[in-house]
């Protein structure tokens, strides 16, 4: 077993265990604001690339594909090379986190999904900032917020697959636990043939389980006004037009 948190582990399993599902939530929540977007996007976190491939669909800009962990970045460009040159155009991928990519204002639309909470607190605010600089004025960003609090104890959040791959079976299970006011998720990863596991990996990732009212402040503190969402699940933010 490996915990790295690098995705070396994670991006062997990803798309066969989430890549639907993470497809479909991923039309819900951002196709309507992509259809609107005028200039370009920027999808911060790319990983295998599922969020950007939506974007392109929904989308007629250009699209900027951020993603720095090279076990991610070379499945989200596999899957830039099977979307048709016309696409594939239309799309720079960066390869530094956004907070040091130098991007200004290269977008009306930016979107984060599944990453803000994995972000610990400094290198958060230093996101906002330069998401404020990458977004043109009037520009929107849209994100999934960290959790608000630490859960009392462990627990067991989700079960991916199974998914048959030949003889094959694919699976993950989710875990919670809190661990001196950090939340550490933790994917164990199964392989089985005829009832027998073949491999077992596992990936831990931290999260910083932050309350809204925080998360608002520091938005407000970077130059990002708390706006409306389009979901529940969401949380969305402004710059301000000039």
């Amino acid at each position: 077993m490996s915990d790295t948190g690098g995705y070396t582990v994670s991006a062997e399993f990803y798309d066969i265990l989430q890549a639907e599902t993470d497809r479909h939530l991923a039309e819900q929540r951002f196709t309507e604001a992509a259809v609107r977007a005028r200039h370009a996007i920027l999808d911060v976190g790319a990983g295998t690339g599922i969020v950007t491939e939506v974007l392109l669909r929904a989308s007629s800009v250009p699209v900027h594909a951020v993603e720095p962990a090279p076990a991610m970045r070379a499945a989200l460009l596999s899957r830039l090379a099977h979307l048709g040159a016309d696409r594939r155009a239309r799309v720079t991928v960066h390869t530094e986190p956004v907070s040091t990519a130098g991007l200004a204002a290269v977008a009306d639309l930016a979107v984060a999904s599944n990453m803000i909470a994995c972000l610990e607190p400094a290198t958060r605010r230093a996101t906002w900032k330069a998401l404020a600089a990458a977004l043109m004025p009037g520009g929107l960003l849209l994100f999934d917020p960290p959790p608000a609090a630490l859960p009392a104890g462990a627990e067991t959040v989700g079960r991916l697959g199974p998914v048959r791959v030949g003889p094959d079976l694919y699976s993950a299970e989710v875990t919670r636990r809190p661990d001196r006011g950090i939340l550490r998720t933790v994917f164990t990863y199964r392989v089985e043939r005829e009832q027998e596991v073949l491999r077992e990996a596992q990936e831990a990732f931290d999260m910083w389980p932050t309350p809204p009212g925080q998360l608002a402040e520091e938005l407000q503190a970077h130059g990002l006004q708390l706006v409306r969402a389009p979901s529940s699940d969401l949380m969305a933010a402004r710059r301000p037009a000039a």
